[in-house]
């Protein structure tokens, strides 16, 4: 998959005049200096596994002669997990210590990149397909205790003044990050044979995931003392649930873990409003991979080439538009980046060749670039700062079944009214959705 399609959010010496800021970033006060700086870190070795493993599995899943459905399952499974465990996860971590829950939950879901990397040696081609599902649903249970507890830690460790502009920041090195690694995985895809290159490829994004996790060891709530950061990781520190009945589990479901009263507030509407936009941004993404394969006939490196179309507009976006997401208001700056992102299947359904993909890309990625940065400071808005975690697994909860309904439903939608089709009745979706979250979010 190429695009703004797969994205979740220093600079010091730079000019960024030109990118009109609404103030010239500011060096943060000393205390909160190490938090910065190794969330910046995170993000672009997360950009790297993000332009190398995460950009190039559905294709590589096409190539080995995946259908739609097989494609969809590498979504839909992993949100079949987390659908599970989304609301155990978040009543888990409120009895956790958040940092030291994400960095051993980033540990557990990261460690299966390894795996991918054989898997052309050991099995045949349909094979290694379904073994990739497989690998993505046993490494989503942890993850979906790594997404809940993140957004959790970002929070406690970026005081709220300081949200706008390191969210900004991250977003950009991740849009430069990940423009770099699609473009040299584009380039080894192009000069090794099939299937050396995706296993270099898969080593790469490897690399990225284990240098991600390691900021995570030094990543804590900026209330939390300095000292002892190596002890402070220990997963002794980690409450494991105990083995409860059925019973009890029904009982404490309706107790204490669906906390239901959360879907009646304001986060609420949040929740249904970025249900929708979610649903129709997952639609089409099995279909994007097959039909850049099958239909536009595109080669790895046109791939990463559009890929990086978008990171560059996504870069320019995180940067000149979060002075506008200020302006405008969080809720009103993801709504019209939600409705922006009509372009990327909209324009691809029309192509017949390697130049509108590119343009598709890019004006994808201006409007991931707009969403991004204000789409996180709109979900903390809405989250009571004494009980994050559990609002959070809501989000999470529907973010989930988005993606397991869309990466399902999508490729039987295309199956009968053909793939053009489908993307373009999907990138209608999408602009609707995003007017949604203005008038309901």
């Amino acid at each position: 998959m190429a695009g703004p399609e797969r994205r979740s959010i220093r600079l010091d010496a730079v000019s960024v005049s030109h990118f009109h800021l609404p103030h010239t970033p500011q060096l943060a006060p000393e205390q909160y200096r190490a938090n910065f700086a190794h969330l910046y870190g995170d993000i672009v070795w997360y950009g790297v596994l993000n332009g190398s493993n995460i950009a190039f599995v559905n294709v590589f899943a096409a190539r080995q002669g995946a259908t739609p459905f097989e494609v969809g399952l590498l979504t839909a499974g992993p949100a079949i997990v987390n659908f599970i465990f989304a609301l155990p996860s978040g009543h888990w971590l409120r009895k956790q210590p958040i940092d030291t829950a994400v960095f051993w939950t980033s540990v557990l879901t990261r460690v299966f990149y390894l795996l991918w990397i054989p898997l052309p040696w050991l099995l045949l081609p349909r094979l290694q397909v379904w073994a990739l599902i497989g690998l993505t649903l046993v490494m989503s249970i942890p993850a979906t205790a790594l997404v809940v507890g993140f957004n959790d830690l970002f929070a406690q460790a970026v005081p709220p003044d300081w949200r706008s502009q390191v969210s900004a920041i991250r977003n950009a090195l991740l849009a430069v990050s990940s423009m770099i690694s699609t473009l040299v995985c584009g380039v080894i895809l192009n000069q090794l044979p099939f299937p050396s290159g995706y296993q270099v490829v898969f080593g790469i994004g490897l690399m990225g995931a284990a240098l991600s996790t390691l900021n995570f060891w030094f990543l804590r709530p900026a209330t939390e003392a300095t000292s002892s950061l190596r002890t402070m990781r220990s997963l002794r520190r980690l409450s494991w649930p105990a083995i409860i009945s059925p019973r009890q589990l029904l009982h404490q479901g309706g107790q204490g873990l669906l906390r239901t009263e959360i879907l009646r507030s304001r986060f609420g509407r949040a929740v249904a409003v970025l249900f929708t936009f979610h649903l129709f941004q997952y639609l089409p993404m099995p279909l994007f991979a097959v039909y850049f394969v099958t239909t536009l006939h595109l080669s790895d490196q046109q791939i990463s080439l559009g890929a990086a179309a978008s990171y560059v507009t996504n870069f320019v976006g995180a940067l000149a538009l979060t002075s506008f997401a200020r302006r405008l208001g969080y809720q009103r700056a993801t709504g019209i980046g939600a409705a922006v992102m009509v372009f990327y299947p909209g324009l691809i359904a029309l192509a017949h060749g390697v130049e509108l993909f590119i343009a598709a890309s890019m004006l994808g990625g201006l409007g991931w670039g707009l969403m991004s940065s204000a789409f996180l400071n709109y979900i903390l808005e809405r989250v009571p700062p004494e009980d994050r975690s559990p609002h959070l697994a809501w989000y999470n909860l529907a973010l989930n079944a988005a993606i397991l309904v869309g990466s399902l439903i999508g490729p039987l939608i295309a199956a009968q009214i053909g793939l053009a089709a489908a993307m373009g009745l999907f990138a209608v979706g999408r602009l609707v959705s995003g007017l949604c979250i203005v008038r309901w979010g």
